[in-house]
């Protein structure tokens, strides 16, 4: 399943939630494992992007941004 088709379904899931209908025990657990699978994509994504981020400081130098332990 792609992004996009993912990002579908949950969105299809999400109105059906707001419905009088709501959503069957199955449906939440699908809208839970697709919304996490979502969130891990975009926190890899976001990772991917500030590895390969530099500083540069007013003399030109460039600084690779290291992480920073909580």
């Amino acid at each position: 399943m792609t992004m996009d088709e993912t990002i579908a379904r949950i969105n299809e899931l999400a109105k059906k939630a707001k419905t009088s209908e709501g959503l069957t025990p199955q449906e939440t657990a699908e809208r839970d494992k697709l919304r996490r699978v979502y969130i891990d994509a975009m926190k890899a994504s976001l990772v991917g992007h500030l590895e390969n981020t530099y500083l540069v400081d007013e003399k030109g130098n460039k600084r690779k941004l290291t992480k920073k332990t909580p």
